[in-house]
């Protein structure tokens, strides 16, 4: 699994654009959290072997970046969380899910053919 991180508002725009020609997961994760950094991990573990090198992983490091994790959740209207993991389609989030339910069989059968 190869992530790309996600460190500014302006990117996040760039971010939207991209998922209109290729599916783009946004990871939402807290340095400081157990439960997200198992998330993270099992994500990362399920990932390869997959089938998603068609889809473009985005790790965002809410302590961190905190005004870009707001922003993310503004634009896609969703509430926030952490973990949270946050499948974006042409634009639109069209599939969110967080804590210990974020799984690589989950967010496939959400995937746009």
């Amino acid at each position: 699994m190869n992530w790309h991180p996600l460190t500014s508002t302006q990117q996040l725009d760039e971010v939207l654009q991209e998922s209109k020609n290729t599916p783009v997961v946004i990871f939402k994760h807290s340095t400081s959290c157990p439960v997200s950094a198992t998330a993270k991990s099992r994500l990362e573990r399920q990932w390869d072997g997959a089938g998603l090198g068609h889809v473009k992983p985005y790790y965002l490091d809410l302590l961190s970046y905190r005004p870009v994790s707001n922003q993310v959740a503004e634009v896609l209207q969703v509430k926030h969380e952490s973990p949270q993991l946050l499948l974006v389609q042409d634009g639109l989030c069209t599939y969110d899910t967080s804590h210990l339910s974020i799984s690589v069989d989950a967010l496939k059968k959400h995937i746009a053919a």
